[in-house]
């Protein structure tokens, strides 16, 4: 697998792994592409770090989407962490997730969080979030609707800050 930045080309393929999950709704899919459009239009700002997998033929497999905290020392927020169902359950998400902590620290980053969803639909993410060390700390209750939380993990860095 090779991680590499986000490049123009990969921003349909980004779309139909997102598509595909079948987890998002239309407006969160649309937010997603928000996000990919501005690191790529914009990439001087660095709000939106977008990072891509790709298997060795170059297929494009997986992608995350983080940056760095307004208004905060050293944190970091994950927007979006997806991988092509045809690699699904392969590693391609823990791998960009390391590869995403490895580069916050290197930025001297101290805490990284993520929030999601406390339906059905978002189990499979939060138990990826939990046993890559991610805790729960924090349920804003009804936030995306009502019976919906927002439930916020944090993981705090070794090594970050400096």
């Amino acid at each position: 697998m090779i991680i590499k930045p986000l490049a123009l080309h990969d921003r349909d393929k980004i779309y139909r792994i997102i598509c595909q999950r079948k987890i998002f709704t239309a407006q969160e899919i649309q937010v997603a592409m928000e996000l990919v459009d501005e690191a790529l239009h914009y990439p001087e700002k660095k709000d939106y770090l977008i990072y891509c997998t790709a298997s060795t033929t170059g297929e494009l497999t997986g992608y995350i989407c983080f940056g760095p905290v307004p208004m905060t020392e050293h944190c970091y927020d994950i927007y979006w962490i997806a991988v092509d169902e045809k690699f699904s359950r392969k590693g391609i998400a823990g791998e960009l997730l390391e590869f995403m902590e490895k580069f916050v620290s290197e930025k001297h980053g101290k805490q990284v969080y993520i929030d999601t969803s406390s339906t059905q639909a978002y189990e499979a993410a939060r138990s990826f979030y939990q046993k890559h060390g991610y805790r729960l700390i924090c349920v804003l209750e009804d936030f995306y609707r009502q019976g919906d939380h927002k439930m916020i993990f944090r993981k705090d860095l070794l090594g970050g800050g400096g």
